[in-house]
């Protein structure tokens, strides 16, 4: 795979998602290198904030060159991102991290399950899976706002979560899962730790394959600022203790390495 690259990207479009959450396309030629699961750091115009903020790739069109990202506004860094419209330009770095290994799935029953921030990078592994493999998507939600709902529906069967249960199953993604009777050979998921590891616990006592995303607690993106290092069980080769950088390492790790 192509390493990253640092560019301008032009923004194609901006809308509203849901409360807070922002969907974006941007022209940028890392599209023809990025792989569902991996991840962009987008430069604040702020020069006192050094370290680009790490974005998951929503979506990829190569044809037109173009990378849709979703995101919501938790801190300066997006909420300077929420002020961009069509035409402006953003400093890009990307793409970044190791993305979900979709050859895993290939002739298997494979489902996608995404809680909150962690639904957007689902959508185009969703898409990619498709091609090859039988795909469910388990989508998990606050409340009736089930932004991307659609576009899983388009790409997959889609299976809804919601903790106020005004949508779908009341609950999370594995209470979904339980009600639905859903059954597979490999899991692909992005979303909080404590899903995250909910679905490490499920996936060890189903006997099923998981590969867990944990993008949420990345800092920089670019394993400049060491906060996001998270507990595996094997050693690492530099430092020799059982630690690894999601931004660096993964995001994407085989659960059955990770110490949660």
């Amino acid at each position: 795979m192509a390493g990253k690259v640092k560019e301008n990207a032009k923004v194609l479009s901006k809308s509203l998602l849901a409360d807070g959450i922002f969907d974006i396309w941007l022209e940028t030629g890392i599209a023809k290198d990025a792989h569902p699961g991996q991840f962009v750091g987008v430069y604040p115009v702020n020069k006192a904030t050094l370290l680009p903020r790490p974005i998951s790739i929503c979506e990829i069109d190569r044809e037109r060159s173009a990378l849709r990202l979703v995101y919501r506004v938790v801190g300066s860094g997006t909420a300077e991102m929420a002020l961009y419209e069509e035409g402006d330009y953003i400093a890009l770095i990307g793409p970044l991290g190791n993305g979900f290994p979709l050859d895993a799935a290939a002739g298997k029953r494979a489902v996608v399950m995404g809680g909150g921030i962690g639904v957007p990078p689902l959508l185009q592994t969703a898409r990619e899976l498709h091609k090859a493999a039988s795909v469910t998507a388990v989508m998990g939600y606050r409340d009736s706002q089930t932004f991307l709902s659609e576009e899983f529906e388009k790409a997959s069967k889609l299976v809804i979560a919601t903790e106020d249960g005004s949508a779908g199953t009341k609950g999370n993604v594995i209470d979904a899962m339980r009600e639905q009777n859903i059954s597979c050979d490999v899991i692909f998921a992005c979303g909080p730790m404590p899903m995250l590891k909910a679905i490490k616990d499920y996936a060890s006592a189903q006997g099923i394959k998981a590969y867990l995303s944990l993008e949420e607690r990345m800092a920089c993106g670019v394993g400049a600022c060491l906060g996001c290092v998270c507990k595996t069980k094997e050693k690492d080769h530099h430092s020799h203790v059982n630690n690894a950088r999601i931004c660096t390492d993964g995001p994407v790790f085989d659960a059955d390495t990770l110490d949660m």
